[in-house]
C-alpha cells in the first residue's frame, strides 16, 4: 500500500522532490532509496529535522501542525517511540525509545490551533502513559491535561492510546473534574485473554482492563472507550479468542480498531511457533467485527432519549450534519443554521446501525436560559 501511494504522489506532483519518512523508511531505507521516484529517505530518528535533511542549503526553524484539512479535531502528538518491547510490534525498533515533547511546546501548539479556529484537541502519542515532559523531574500526563484544561478556547481533550495499568487515581481525578476533558478514553486491549496477553508481553492484565474501565464509568456513567484488538495472535487458540469477544460483550466499547496479526521484522513474535492459519485469522476476524458492530449499537440504544453537545464535522446532506458526542457518539443531527466546527444541542431520538438521530435543541436551550 506504501509503495502505491509512493508512485501515485510522484505521478500527481511530478516534478516535485518526493521524501519518503516514517516506519517504512526506517526498515526499507535502501529499497526505497533505489526507487527512481524518491528523492530522498528520511528514518524515523531523523524525522524532527526533515526539512534540514532534505533541503541543506537552507536552515529551517522548528514548525509545528497548525491545521488538519477536512477535519474539525486536532491530533497533538506528545510523545513518540516505546520501551516495551511487546512481542508483536516493531515500534521500539523503528522510533526508538519512548521520548515526550516539553509541556510548552505542547501548549503553544495547542494555542495555535485554537487560533486557527479549533475546538478539540486529541493528546495523542505511540503510548502516551510514559509522557515526563522531557524534564526532571518528570512531569506526568495528569500534569499536562490540567493545563490544556485551562487554556481559553478549547471545548475538548481527548485521551488516546493509554495502556489500562496506566489510568491511576491522578489520572482519573484529572479527566473526571476537568472542564472540557471528555468522557471517553482510547484505552489499549489487543487481547481479552491473559494467556495471549503474557505471549504479547503487555504489562497488564484483563481484569486491569476491567478494573480500569469500571472505575471510570463510577465516576461518570456517559464514559465510553474505544480500543485496538489484534485477531489471530500466534498460539490463539478458540477458548483465547472467546475469551477476547466475551471481554467485548462486558465492555460494550465505542468503537474498536481491529487488526489482523501479521509477522513484523525482528519481532519475538514472528518466531514463535503455532501460527494461525490465515484462514482462520480471516473468520475470527469477520467475526470480531460483528461483534464490535453490534455491540457499538446496543451501547448508542442506552443512550436514546438523552442529550449531547455535539461538535459538527460535516453536512451529510442538505439540513443534516455528522459530529460526535461529548463521549464519541456519532450522532446525526437535523436543524437549521447548522455548519461545520460548531457545536450542536442535540436530543436523541432514535439509533440507527450508522449512529444516533439528533433533534437541534439549541434553540430551546437560549428560551430556558431567558425563561
Amino acid at each position: 500500500r506504501s509503495l502505491y501511494q509512493i508512485r501515485k504522489l510522484a505521478r500527481e506532483y511530478a516534478p516535485e522532490k518526493l521524501v519518503v519518512t516514517g516506519c517504512l523508511a526506517e526498515r526499507e531505507q535502501k529499497m526505497l532509496l533505489a526507487l527512481p521516484e524518491v528523492t530522498d529517505v528520511v528514518p524515523n530518528h531523523k524525522k524532527e529535522s526533515l526539512l534540514s535533511e532534505v533541503f541543506p542549503e537552507k536552515e529551517w526553524p522548528e514548525f509545528q501542525i497548525e491545521r488538519f484539512e477536512a477535519h474539525t479535531r486536532a491530533f497533538v502528538k506528545i510523545q513518540d517511540g516505546c520501551n516495551s518491547y511487546c512481542s508483536y510490534c516493531v515500534i521500539p525498533f523503528v522510533r526508538g525509545r519512548s521520548r515526550s515533547k516539553k509541556i510548552e511546546t505542547i501548549l503553544r501548539e495547542i494555542e495555535t490551533l485554537v487560533e486557527n479556529g479549533y475546538k478539540e484537541v486529541v493528546l495523542t502519542g505511540i503510548n502516551i502513559g510514559d509522557f515526563d515532559g522531557d524534564q526532571t523531574p518528570p512531569a506526568r500526563l495528569s500534569d499536562l491535561i490540567r493545563l490544556v484544561d485551562q487554556i481559553p478556547g478549547v471545548e475538548r481533550i481527548r485521551i488516546s492510546s493509554i495502556d489500562p495499568d496506566e489510568v491511576d487515581d491522578d489520572l482519573l481525578e484529572a479527566v473526571i473534574e476537568g472542564k472540557k476533558t471528555a468522557p471517553s478514553m482510547h484505552i489499549v486491549l489487543q487481547s481479552g485473554s491473559n494467556l495471549t496477553l503474557k505471549r504479547m508481553r503487555r504489562k497488564y492484565t484483563k481484569q486491569d482492563f476491567i478494573d480500569a474501565t469500571t472505575r471510570l464509568l463510577k465516576a461518570d456513567p456517559r464514559f465510553t472507550f474505544t480500543t485496538d484488538i489484534i485477531v489471530g495472535f500466534p498460539g490463539e487458540t478458540e477458548v483465547e479468542f472467546q475469551e477476547t469477544l466475551a471481554l467485548m460483550d462486558e465492555v460494550l466499547f465505542a468503537k474498536v480498531h481491529m487488526f489482523p496479526y501479521s509477522d513484523r521484522p525482528k519481532t519475538r513474535a514472528s518466531r514463535m511457533p503455532n501460527k494461525v492459519p490465515e484462514n482462520l485469522i480471516q473468520i475470527r476476524k469477520a467475526a470480531l467485527l460483528k461483534a464490535a458492530e453490534k455491540n457499538a449499537y446496543v451501547l448508542r440504544d442506552s443512550f436514546v432519549g438523552q442529550t449531547f453537545h455535539v461538535l459538527l464535522e460535516k453536512e451529510e446532506r442538505p439540513g443534516v450534519w455528522m459530529g460526535h458526542s461529548e463521549n464519541f457518539l456519532p450522532i446525526y443531527v437535523s436543524g437549521e443554521h447548522l455548519r461545520t466546527n460548531t457545536i450542536a444541542y442535540a436530543l436523541c431520538t432514535e439509533n440507527t446501525e450508522e449512529g444516533l438521530i439528533g433533534e437541534d435543541q439549541s434553540h430551546r436551550k437560549i428560551q430556558t436560559l431567558f425563561a
